[in-house]
């Protein structure tokens, strides 16, 4: 499995930006897409994720309302969507995928089978 981050970039507090996460290398449908993040210093947190085949979504409450994830299953990739972006937004994302068996979505990174390389988000004040 290889997924190959991108989209990320510099912007100003309230701006918008759009992550993707092309995975290539199977079937996904049985796969947990998620998206962390990790800013200096810090643990990388769980963000968001999305279960390819239901289409099922969780977020951490610090972006719910703000980003949304999605997937486009004929170009196997997956979006987050991010708006209002505030400056603790800043980390390097990473999308990650889960095989499932029962259909939920984990929120650890440690439950995350495959990762893509990171993709910088700056948001300036």
């Amino acid at each position: 499995v290889q997924l190959q981050a991108s989209g990320g970039g510099l912007v100003q507090a309230g701006g918008s930006l759009r992550l993707s996460c092309a995975a290539s290398g199977r079937t996904f449908s049985r796969y947990i897409m998620g998206w962390f993040r990790q800013a200096p210093g810090k643990e990388r947190e769980f963000v968001a994720a999305i279960s390819w085949i239901a289409g099922g979504t969780n977020y951490r409450d610090s972006v719910k309302g703000r980003f949304t994830i999605s997937r486009e299953s004929a170009k196997n990739t997956v979006y987050l969507q991010m708006n209002s972006l505030k400056s603790e937004d800043t980390a390097v994302y990473y999308c990650a995928a889960h095989e499932t068996i029962t259909g939920s979505i984990p929120i650890f990174s440690y439950e995350y089978n495959y990762w893509g390389q990171g993709t910088q988000v700056t948001v300036s004040s």
